[in-house]
């Protein structure tokens, strides 16, 4: 494709050079570039991709977009844009032939429930007959076509390429997890969304944001600006959670209709006589549509909320009411979210990702409903990560548990005792009783907590003090398969782990 038609879908400050290059692919690290390649030169948190212009044109760059032009080798094509991160999302939608264009696009962000409102937002339009894509924290997928997912949603270039593959292959509809990192890059600014979901907000990468006004920010723009009606999409809805406390925030700021979801019944979509327990979800969920019976296998009173938003966002693309509760009665398992690790001891062994302090009371206080024995929960904090949280996790966990096992969970290049030391700072106001290894050779006398720094150790010791009747919680990694230690990724599944355990 011509420099020239590329151009055409974004702000343009000034040329210099040609623009009639022929386009081969698009880049934004230069050591990727191949020969007809576009770069564009980013500025990042770490570095600024202007300086690496030389290394881009000395591997083939046909072109260049910038943001300055004071480093220019003499005879190159290079397009200056006011932010080269938009320049970058408008120019790979017209690259890869803007695949959301012409399919139904729903986007959903909050801190947490994305991923599982997603599944069900996958069983609804296979219900409609409009066979969904979905890109997320798992995976990016449709059918048998998958793709690992290096983030929960990424750079721009490559989400619409992977949104092109998929359609290619075949994909209705698409489903996109959006991150307030992506918001706050620009990622998805070349997508066309028809639905936009605001689960929640709390607690949660605030090493990046900075503060909870940043954050709150970033899911902003999502709502005030890329759900505004156009020729492409006249027609835009936003499905908004109001039991959160930025739901109202979330609804002004829409430049779009709003459809609002929550526990109330003055929201337009709500469940009514819902009964939860140990088996699942059920009762009759009110639509503007109508009202419908359903069922769930999903645990909880936060699993509710993520079918009132799949089902929000159903009633705003106008699906049948039939489908809208086929798909939330059929969806796919989802790996990781209160995910089973089946055993003959008769404990309800958990693993779920939840690593927040919200997530993880959302789990927690919902296993404390069905509970009939102890509840034991082992969990960690990420390291390089916001270590304000980590205190709120560990008073969480004590809070619910009989016993809290506080163990590593990614610690990176964090020193791990550092990170666990400061868990621990959220749990002794409880004034529990620490255990040492040996003193819980004969079990757990009364509440308490145990620092292990070994999370197969960590589990292992949970595993062999569960009784029957007892729940066991894995928090924290969820579907991960891995445990990164320094810079370096060791193979590690909870799954695994404790399937081994309950095998010993």
């Amino acid at each position: 494709m011509k420099l020239s038609q590329l151009l055409q879908a974004t702000a343009v400050i000034k040329v210099i050079g040609t623009v009639d290059p022929e386009i081969s692919g698009l880049h934004h690290d230069s050591r990727t570039v191949s020969s007809g390649g576009l770069f564009f030169a980013l500025k990042g948190g770490h570095a600024d991709g202007h300086l690496f212009i030389p290394a881009a044109v000395a591997n083939g760059a046909a072109a260049l977009i910038v943001e300055n032009c004071g480093n220019i080798p003499p005879g190159v094509t290079a397009v200056q844009v006011a932010e080269a991160r938009l320049a970058m999302a408008e120019i790979a939608a017209a690259f890869y032939g803007r695949p959301t264009a012409a399919a139904p696009l729903i986007g959903i962000t909050g801190t947490n429930g994305k991923t599982t409102t997603t599944f069900l937002l996958e069983g609804i339009l296979n219900a409609a007959g409009m066979p969904a894509a979905v890109l997320g924290t798992i995976s990016y997928r449709f059918g048998a076509t998958v793709f690992e997912a290096s983030h929960t949603t990424p750079e721009s270039t490559e989400l619409q390429a992977v949104l092109r593959k998929l359609a290619d292959a075949g994909a209705g509809s698409f489903v996109l997890e959006v991150s307030s990192h992506a918001l706050e890059q620009r990622r998805v600014d070349g997508c066309s969304f028809d639905v936009g979901i605001f689960s929640n907000l709390t607690r949660d990468h605030l090493d990046y944001h900075g503060s909870m006004e940043q954050y709150l920010r970033a899911k902003k723009r999502f709502f005030a600006e890329l759900l505004t009606a156009d020729a492409v999409k006249p027609v835009r809805r936003a499905a908004v959670n109001m039991d959160d406390p930025y739901g109202a925030v979330i609804r002004e700021c829409a430049a779009c209709p709003v459809i609002t979801y929550g526990s109330g019944v003055d929201n337009d979509v709500h469940g009514v006589a819902v009964s939860i327990s140990v088996h699942g979800i059920s009762g009759r969920i009110h639509t503007p549509k109508g009202d419908f019976p359903f069922s769930s296998k999903l645990l909880g009173r936060f699993n509710l909320s993520n079918i009132l938003a799949a089902v929000t966002a159903g009633v705003a693309l106008d699906l049948p009411l039939a489908a809208i509760k086929g798909g939330i009665e059929k969806h796919l398992p989802v790996p990781g979210r209160l995910e089973r690790v089946e055993n003959s001891r008769g404990v309800t062994c958990l693993v779920d990702y939840a690593h927040t302090g919200d997530a993880l009371e959302n789990v927690l206080s919902t296993l404390q409903e069905i509970a009939t024995g102890r509840i034991i929960t082992v969990f960690g904090c990420g390291g390089d990560r916001d270590n304000g949280k980590r205190p709120i996790m560990g008073s969480v966990a004590i809070h619910y548990s009989d016993l809290v096992v506080v163990t590593s969970d990614n610690p990176r290049t964090e020193d791990p005792l550092r990170i666990l030391a400061q868990v621990k700072a959220g749990i002794v106001p409880a004034a529990v009783r620490e255990y040492s290894s040996g003193e819980l050779d004969s079990g757990i006398a009364e509440k308490g907590f145990i620092v292990i720094e070994n999370r197969r150790e960590a589990i292992r010791l949970a595993v062999r003090l569960a009784r029957p009747g007892d729940i066991l919680l894995l928090a924290g990694k969820g579907h991960e398969d891995y445990q990164i230690v320094g810079t370096t990724k060791h193979h590690f599944d909870d799954r695994e782990e404790a399937a081994k355990a309950f095998g010993e």
